[in-house]
Protein backbone atom coordinates (compact mmCIF):
# COMPACT_ATOMS: atom_id res chain seq x y z
CA UNK A 1 0.00 0.00 0.00
CA UNK A 2 1.28 3.46 -0.90
CA UNK A 3 1.59 6.09 1.85
CA UNK A 4 -1.28 8.50 2.39
CA UNK A 5 -1.62 11.69 4.43
CA UNK A 6 -3.85 13.39 6.97
CA UNK A 7 -4.58 16.07 4.39
CA UNK A 8 -5.89 13.50 1.94
CA UNK A 9 -8.18 12.00 4.57
CA UNK A 10 -9.42 15.42 5.69
CA UNK A 11 -10.12 16.32 2.06
CA UNK A 12 -12.05 13.08 1.53
CA UNK A 13 -14.12 13.72 4.67
CA UNK A 14 -15.10 17.19 3.43
CA UNK A 15 -16.01 15.87 -0.02
CA UNK A 16 -18.09 13.14 1.62
CA UNK A 17 -19.88 15.68 3.81
CA UNK A 18 -20.60 18.09 0.95
CA UNK A 19 -21.24 15.38 -1.66
CA UNK A 20 -19.50 17.76 -4.04
CA UNK A 21 -15.88 18.43 -5.05
CA UNK A 22 -16.58 22.10 -5.80
CA UNK A 23 -18.34 22.74 -2.48
CA UNK A 24 -15.55 20.94 -0.62
CA UNK A 25 -13.01 23.13 -2.40
CA UNK A 26 -14.87 26.25 -1.25
CA UNK A 27 -14.94 24.99 2.33
CA UNK A 28 -11.25 24.10 2.29
CA UNK A 29 -10.21 27.34 0.51
CA UNK A 30 -8.44 25.45 -2.28
CA UNK A 31 -9.09 24.86 -5.97
CA UNK A 32 -11.23 22.04 -7.34
CA UNK A 33 -8.23 20.44 -9.10
CA UNK A 34 -6.37 20.39 -5.77
CA UNK A 35 -9.25 18.53 -4.12
CA UNK A 36 -9.51 16.10 -7.04
CA UNK A 37 -5.77 15.41 -6.82
CA UNK A 38 -5.94 14.66 -3.08
CA UNK A 39 -8.83 12.24 -3.61
CA UNK A 40 -7.08 10.56 -6.55
CA UNK A 41 -3.89 10.08 -4.53
CA UNK A 42 -5.90 8.58 -1.67
CA UNK A 43 -7.67 6.19 -4.05
CA UNK A 44 -4.32 5.23 -5.58
CA UNK A 45 -2.92 4.49 -2.12
CA UNK A 46 -5.67 1.95 -1.42
CA UNK A 47 -6.25 0.82 -4.99
CA UNK A 48 -9.98 1.52 -4.71
CA UNK A 49 -12.44 4.07 -6.05
CA UNK A 50 -13.93 5.95 -3.11
CA UNK A 51 -16.22 8.37 -4.96
CA UNK A 52 -18.02 8.46 -8.29
CA UNK A 53 -19.58 11.40 -10.14
CA UNK A 54 -23.34 11.94 -10.40
CA UNK A 55 -23.96 15.01 -12.51
CA UNK A 56 -22.28 17.91 -10.77
CA UNK A 57 -22.16 16.07 -7.47
CA UNK A 58 -20.63 12.82 -6.26
CA UNK A 59 -21.68 9.77 -4.32
CA UNK A 60 -19.57 7.41 -2.27
CA UNK A 61 -18.84 3.95 -3.55
CA UNK A 62 -19.41 1.01 -1.22
CA UNK A 63 -15.71 1.13 -0.35
CA UNK A 64 -16.05 4.89 0.16
CA UNK A 65 -18.87 4.41 2.69
CA UNK A 66 -16.72 1.97 4.68
CA UNK A 67 -13.73 4.31 4.42
CA UNK A 68 -15.87 7.21 5.68
CA UNK A 69 -16.92 5.32 8.81
CA UNK A 70 -13.39 4.32 9.79
CA UNK A 71 -11.77 7.60 8.76
CA UNK A 72 -14.24 9.58 10.88
CA UNK A 73 -13.50 7.40 13.91
CA UNK A 74 -9.74 7.60 13.30
CA UNK A 75 -9.75 11.39 13.04
CA UNK A 76 -11.73 11.61 16.27
CA UNK A 77 -9.11 9.46 18.03
CA UNK A 78 -6.27 11.61 16.70
CA UNK A 79 -8.07 14.72 17.95
CA UNK A 80 -8.34 13.13 21.40
CA UNK A 81 -4.61 12.32 21.21
CA UNK A 82 -3.83 15.99 20.50
CA UNK A 83 -5.93 17.04 23.48
CA UNK A 84 -4.19 14.54 25.77
CA UNK A 85 -0.75 15.75 24.70
CA UNK A 86 -1.86 19.36 25.20
CA UNK A 87 -2.20 18.66 28.90
CA UNK A 88 1.59 18.30 29.09
CA UNK A 89 2.05 21.73 27.54
CA UNK A 90 -0.39 23.68 29.70
CA UNK A 91 -1.75 27.09 28.77
CA UNK A 92 1.41 28.53 27.21
CA UNK A 93 0.45 27.08 23.87
CA UNK A 94 -2.24 24.94 22.32
CA UNK A 95 -4.93 24.77 19.67
CA UNK A 96 -8.70 25.04 19.93
CA UNK A 97 -11.07 23.88 17.18
CA UNK A 98 -14.00 26.26 17.60
CA UNK A 99 -17.21 26.04 15.58
CA UNK A 100 -19.85 28.78 15.69
CA UNK A 101 -23.22 29.29 14.05
CA UNK A 102 -23.17 32.02 11.43
CA UNK A 103 -25.02 34.62 13.52
CA UNK A 104 -22.22 34.46 16.10
CA UNK A 105 -19.71 35.81 13.56
CA UNK A 106 -20.78 39.32 14.56
CA UNK A 107 -19.19 39.07 18.00
CA UNK A 108 -16.87 36.05 18.07
CA UNK A 109 -13.91 37.83 16.39
CA UNK A 110 -13.96 40.47 19.14
CA UNK A 111 -13.98 37.75 21.81
CA UNK A 112 -11.11 35.92 20.10
CA UNK A 113 -9.02 39.10 20.01
CA UNK A 114 -9.58 39.66 23.74
CA UNK A 115 -8.79 36.03 24.56
CA UNK A 116 -5.71 36.11 22.32
CA UNK A 117 -4.28 39.07 24.24
CA UNK A 118 -4.59 37.07 27.45
CA UNK A 119 -3.26 33.83 25.91
CA UNK A 120 -0.98 34.70 22.97
CA UNK A 121 0.33 31.15 22.58
CA UNK A 122 -3.08 29.59 21.91
CA UNK A 123 -4.21 29.22 18.29
CA UNK A 124 -7.94 29.05 17.52
CA UNK A 125 -9.11 27.31 14.36
CA UNK A 126 -12.52 28.83 13.58
CA UNK A 127 -15.35 27.23 11.56
CA UNK A 128 -18.53 29.20 10.77
CA UNK A 129 -21.67 27.50 9.45
CA UNK A 130 -25.38 27.11 10.05
CA UNK A 131 -26.67 25.23 13.07
CA UNK A 132 -27.20 21.93 11.29
CA UNK A 133 -23.64 21.72 9.99
CA UNK A 134 -22.13 22.95 13.27
CA UNK A 135 -24.01 20.18 15.10
CA UNK A 136 -22.40 17.72 12.69
CA UNK A 137 -18.94 18.98 13.64
CA UNK A 138 -19.88 18.64 17.30
CA UNK A 139 -21.28 15.12 16.93
CA UNK A 140 -18.16 13.95 15.07
CA UNK A 141 -15.93 15.56 17.73
CA UNK A 142 -14.32 17.71 15.03
CA UNK A 143 -14.92 20.77 17.20
CA UNK A 144 -13.68 21.12 20.77
CA UNK A 145 -16.19 23.84 21.56
CA UNK A 146 -19.28 25.16 19.81
CA UNK A 147 -21.03 28.50 20.20
CA UNK A 148 -24.74 28.34 19.37
CA UNK A 149 -28.04 29.83 20.37
CA UNK A 150 -29.73 26.66 21.61
CA UNK A 151 -28.21 23.56 23.18
CA UNK A 152 -28.79 20.34 21.19
CA UNK A 153 -31.32 17.93 22.70
CA UNK A 154 -30.20 14.82 20.80
CA UNK A 155 -26.55 14.83 21.93
CA UNK A 156 -25.02 14.26 25.37
CA UNK A 157 -23.54 17.72 25.84
CA UNK A 158 -22.54 20.24 28.43
CA UNK A 159 -23.94 23.65 27.50
CA UNK A 160 -23.34 26.80 29.54
CA UNK A 161 -25.01 30.15 28.77
CA UNK A 162 -22.61 33.08 28.66
CA UNK A 163 -24.55 35.94 27.03
CA UNK A 164 -28.06 36.98 26.07
CA UNK A 165 -29.31 36.73 22.50
CA UNK A 166 -32.28 39.07 21.99
CA UNK A 167 -34.24 38.45 18.78
CA UNK A 168 -36.76 40.88 17.29
CA UNK A 169 -38.77 41.77 14.20
CA UNK A 170 -37.07 44.24 11.86
CA UNK A 171 -38.51 46.32 9.04
CA UNK A 172 -37.49 49.12 6.68
CA UNK A 173 -37.89 52.46 8.50
CA UNK A 174 -40.81 53.59 6.28
CA UNK A 175 -42.88 50.44 6.88
CA UNK A 176 -46.41 51.20 8.17
CA UNK A 177 -46.01 48.92 11.18
CA UNK A 178 -43.01 50.90 12.44
CA UNK A 179 -45.26 53.73 13.66
CA UNK A 180 -47.58 51.43 15.60
CA UNK A 181 -47.06 50.58 19.28
CA UNK A 182 -47.84 47.36 21.17
CA UNK A 183 -48.57 45.37 18.04
CA UNK A 184 -50.34 42.06 18.66
CA UNK A 185 -48.37 39.20 17.18
CA UNK A 186 -51.33 38.36 14.94
CA UNK A 187 -50.75 41.64 13.06
CA UNK A 188 -47.73 40.00 11.39
CA UNK A 189 -49.93 37.47 9.57
CA UNK A 190 -50.63 39.93 6.73
CA UNK A 191 -46.97 40.54 5.86
CA UNK A 192 -44.30 38.61 4.00
CA UNK A 193 -40.98 37.63 5.56
CA UNK A 194 -37.44 37.09 4.38
CA UNK A 195 -35.99 34.23 6.45
CA UNK A 196 -32.81 32.24 7.02
CA UNK A 197 -32.34 28.90 5.29
CA UNK A 198 -33.53 25.56 6.67
CA UNK A 199 -30.99 24.31 9.20
CA UNK A 200 -30.47 27.76 10.69
CA UNK A 201 -31.08 28.26 14.40
CA UNK A 202 -32.66 31.67 13.78
CA UNK A 203 -35.07 30.10 11.25
CA UNK A 204 -36.05 27.40 13.75
CA UNK A 205 -36.60 29.97 16.53
CA UNK A 206 -38.76 32.05 14.19
CA UNK A 207 -40.91 29.10 13.15
CA UNK A 208 -41.44 28.09 16.79
CA UNK A 209 -42.45 31.66 17.65
CA UNK A 210 -45.08 31.81 14.88
CA UNK A 211 -46.41 28.37 15.82
CA UNK A 212 -46.66 29.30 19.52
CA UNK A 213 -48.63 32.42 18.56
CA UNK A 214 -50.81 30.46 16.11
CA UNK A 215 -49.93 32.88 13.35
CA UNK A 216 -49.22 31.82 9.74
CA UNK A 217 -45.74 32.68 8.47
CA UNK A 218 -45.60 33.98 4.90
CA UNK A 219 -42.11 33.31 3.52
CA UNK A 220 -41.26 35.27 0.39
CA UNK A 221 -37.63 34.07 0.23
CA UNK A 222 -35.05 32.12 2.25
CA UNK A 223 -31.44 33.32 2.30
CA UNK A 224 -28.28 31.80 3.83
CA UNK A 225 -26.84 35.09 5.11
CA UNK A 226 -27.91 37.68 7.68
CA UNK A 227 -26.21 40.36 5.59
CA UNK A 228 -28.29 39.47 2.52
CA UNK A 229 -31.45 39.40 4.63
CA UNK A 230 -30.72 42.87 6.01
CA UNK A 231 -30.28 44.22 2.48
CA UNK A 232 -33.52 42.54 1.40
CA UNK A 233 -35.44 44.09 4.30
CA UNK A 234 -33.99 47.53 3.58
CA UNK A 235 -35.06 47.12 -0.06
CA UNK A 236 -38.64 46.42 1.01
CA UNK A 237 -38.76 42.72 0.10
CA UNK A 238 -40.23 41.78 3.47
CA UNK A 239 -39.88 41.82 7.22
CA UNK A 240 -37.51 39.55 9.14
CA UNK A 241 -36.69 38.11 12.55
CA UNK A 242 -33.04 38.59 13.51
CA UNK A 243 -30.73 38.67 16.48
CA UNK A 244 -30.43 42.27 17.65
CA UNK A 245 -26.68 41.73 17.99
CA UNK A 246 -26.50 41.47 14.18
CA UNK A 247 -28.31 44.73 13.37
CA UNK A 248 -26.82 47.28 15.77
CA UNK A 249 -25.20 49.36 13.01
CA UNK A 250 -28.30 49.38 10.81
CA UNK A 251 -30.55 50.37 13.71
CA UNK A 252 -28.18 53.14 14.79
CA UNK A 253 -27.96 54.54 11.26
CA UNK A 254 -31.73 54.37 10.70
CA UNK A 255 -31.52 51.91 7.80
CA UNK A 256 -33.61 49.38 9.77
CA UNK A 257 -36.22 49.75 12.49
CA UNK A 258 -37.52 47.44 15.22
CA UNK A 259 -41.21 46.61 15.34
CA UNK A 260 -42.88 47.10 18.73
CA UNK A 261 -44.50 43.65 18.97
CA UNK A 262 -45.98 42.49 22.27
CA UNK A 263 -43.67 39.91 23.86
CA UNK A 264 -40.63 40.89 21.82
CA UNK A 265 -37.70 41.04 21.80
CA UNK A 266 -37.43 37.37 22.66
CA UNK A 267 -34.51 36.95 25.05
CA UNK A 268 -32.61 33.78 24.28
CA UNK A 269 -29.02 32.93 25.20
CA UNK A 270 -25.71 32.09 23.61
CA UNK A 271 -24.20 28.82 24.82
CA UNK A 272 -20.70 27.39 24.82
CA UNK A 273 -21.15 23.68 24.23
CA UNK A 274 -19.10 20.51 24.03
CA UNK A 275 -19.70 16.76 24.13
CA UNK A 276 -20.01 15.44 27.68
CA UNK A 277 -17.54 12.70 26.79
CA UNK A 278 -14.99 15.22 25.49
CA UNK A 279 -11.91 15.74 27.65
CA UNK A 280 -11.10 19.38 27.03
CA UNK A 281 -7.50 20.50 26.72
CA UNK A 282 -6.25 23.25 29.06
CA UNK A 283 -6.53 25.71 26.17
CA UNK A 284 -10.18 24.79 25.47
CA UNK A 285 -11.01 24.93 29.18
CA UNK A 286 -9.43 28.37 29.40
CA UNK A 287 -11.53 29.65 26.49
CA UNK A 288 -14.71 28.15 27.95
CA UNK A 289 -14.01 29.82 31.30
CA UNK A 290 -13.22 33.10 29.53
CA UNK A 291 -16.58 33.06 27.76
CA UNK A 292 -18.54 32.27 30.92
CA UNK A 293 -16.73 34.84 33.05
CA UNK A 294 -16.23 37.69 30.57
CA UNK A 295 -18.10 36.97 27.34
CA UNK A 296 -21.47 38.45 28.26
CA UNK A 297 -20.09 41.74 29.59
CA UNK A 298 -17.79 42.16 26.59
CA UNK A 299 -20.64 41.53 24.17
CA UNK A 300 -22.94 43.99 25.92
CA UNK A 301 -20.26 46.64 25.55
CA UNK A 302 -19.60 45.67 21.93
CA UNK A 303 -23.16 45.22 20.68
Amino acid sequence: MRPYTFKQIQTFLEVARQRSVSKAAERLFVTQPAVSMQIRQLEDAFGLALIEPIGRNIKLTHAGEIFLTHATAAMRQFKDLEDQMAEHVGLKQGRIDLAVVSTAKYFVPMLLVRFGKLNPGIHVQLSIDNRENVLGLLARSEADLVIMGRAPSHLECQAKPFATNPLAMVAPPDHPLVRRKNLPFSALADYKFVVREEGSGTRAAMQRLFEENKTPLQVVMAMPSNETIKQAVMAGMGLSFLSMRTVRHELASGHLALLDVVGLPQINHWYVTHLSSKKLSPAALAFKDFLIEQGGALMDTWS
